[in-house]
């Protein structure tokens, strides 16, 4: 039996691990169009903020480990451009200029998503860059080691643009950021949000929202962005807006698209097309809380559908629960985290939220070196669910935000996750949990 992956990253390489750790004697082969496969993405912006790591340590396992003892045909360097369901086949062209062709049992994609790069004048100047791929990370390195960067302008406001803002502070490089629509973090909860930018302005970073960029153009010391009313310059101009699935070559092939143009799938992350699937950042997924198709891209999904495809393929049908879109990220000496619905996202779903938001503390009273601790919580009036909480903190909220994550999966009230049996010491909280504290606040509300 022939299983064909296209994409060599997060779930294409797990999926194909863990196929040959099912079954030796499977044929697995993996088409990846760059040379990088199984690498930590997520890592790059803490790599590119020291000049003196190498890129590659970021490489978790070399493309011939895969080769020599797993057994896994890891074929770098060949592109997919076509897939025929009908004919169960994959075509595509190789590095080298020629055409390959493989037929298939089993097909996953797992291509992953891009970059979106606004369409502006200006974007392929020298010096923009962008910072999805392990290349990207390796362009930017280089450009950094070969060009005296002292400002660096970042178009968005995002994850990456938050993470690659503390980054490029870290060597020395002063910081602007600048983005069209209003509100540093719109989806978070506005108090919860100024104390980010209060965090990202006491580094010296501009942080500049509700500018339209009309273009980028070549200044006299390096590039500069214009907006209406204002203009920005530096030596380097990153572009952190989001991402998009890369999803192309399935829907030329006629398999369904699902939300934000993701490929559509079920629990099983089977496609509209017989015997094949999707997985990772290019799929779709369902909202656990809404029971709503989604898509957000998250590494942890990614691998595990990998996984989930790789057992279904083997015999074993394997169906994933779904997503509740935890995240955390850092900014310089805050975590910033978020699980389930926003109070917005809440009711556009049909609930009627009730929500709160508190200031707490990450240590018990008078334990030393506590920090501020902003939690923020969503219930639903009528069910009593918790739908969603956000938290921002020095210390205690990276790792918090798990308990409430794990309620969302389980679909408790705000009732019962207020009577939660959580850990308590001074060292690492007051008594009364700052998630407790909230969830109490919470049910005087609804």
């Amino acid at each position: 039996m022939n299983f064909l992956i296209i994409g060599g990253d997060a779930a294409g390489m797990s999926a194909a691990s863990r196929a040959k750790r099912n079954q030796p004697d499977l044929n697995v082969t993996v088409l990846e169009k760059t040379t990088d496969v199984s690498y930590s993405a997520c890592g790059m912006p803490y790599n590119i903020a020291d000049p003196d790591r190498e890129i590659e340590d970021l490489v978790v396992r070399q493309a011939q480990v895969f080769r020599e003892k797993q057994g896994i045909r890891l074929l770098t360097g060949h592109c997919a451009e076509k897939i025929r369901p009908a004919d169960q086949t994959v075509s595509g062209t190789a590095a080298d200029g020629s055409d390959f062709s493989f037929s298939y049992d089993h097909l996953l994609i797992a291509t992953g998503a891009s970059p979106i790069k606004p369409e502006i004048p200006g974007v392929d100047l020298p010096g923009v860059m962008v910072l999805k791929t392990l290349d990207e990370g390796r362009k930017i390195k280089a450009f950094l080691k070969a060009h005296p960067v002292r400002k660096a302008v970042i178009i968005g406001m995002g994850y990456i643009a938050l993470e690659m803002c503390e980054a490029l502070h870290e060597r020395g490089i002063r910081v602007d950021m600048v983005k069209p629509r209003p509100r540093l973090l719109p989806w978070m909860e506005e108090t919860l949000s100024g104390v980010v930018r209060e965090e990202l302005e006491s580094n010296g970073v501009g942080v500049h929202d509700g500018h339209v960029i009309e273009r980028i153009e070549q200044a006299e010391a390096g590039l500069k962005v214009a907006c209406p009313d204002l203009t920005l310059e530096g030596e380097l101009v990153l572009i952190a807006i989001g991402v998009t699935p890369n999803s192309r070559i399935a829907a030329d092939a006629g398999i369904t698209p699902g939300l934000s143009d993701a490929i559509a799938v079920n629990k099983a992350l089977q496609t509209s097309a017989p015997n094949i699937f999707a997985a990772g950042d290019c799929a779709d997924a369902v909202h656990v809380v809404t029971g709503e198709k989604t898509w957000i891209p998250l590494a942890l999904r990614a691998n595990r559908g990998g996984w989930a495809v790789a057992d279904t393929v083997c015999g074993k049908k394997t169906e994933l629960p779904g997503i509740v879109g935890t995240a955390v990220f850092k900014v310089f000496d805050l975590q910033v985290a978020r699980t389930g619905l926003t109070s917005a996202e809440a009711e556009k779903a049909g609930f009627e939220p009730a929500e709160v938001m508190i200031k707490s503390r990450s240590r018990a009273h008078r334990h030393p070196n506590g920090a501020p601790i902003w939690v923020q919580m969503v219930g639903d009036r009528k069910s009593g669910r918790l739908l969603g909480a956000q938290m921002v903190g020095r210390e205690g909220a990276a790792h918090r935000i798990n308990a409430p994550a794990v309620a969302l999966h389980t679909r408790m009230t705000v009732d019962q996750f207020s009577q939660s049996d959580l850990a308590y010491a001074p060292p690492f909280g007051p008594t009364w949990d700052p998630l407790l504290t909230a969830a109490n606040q919470l049910l005087k509300k609804m």
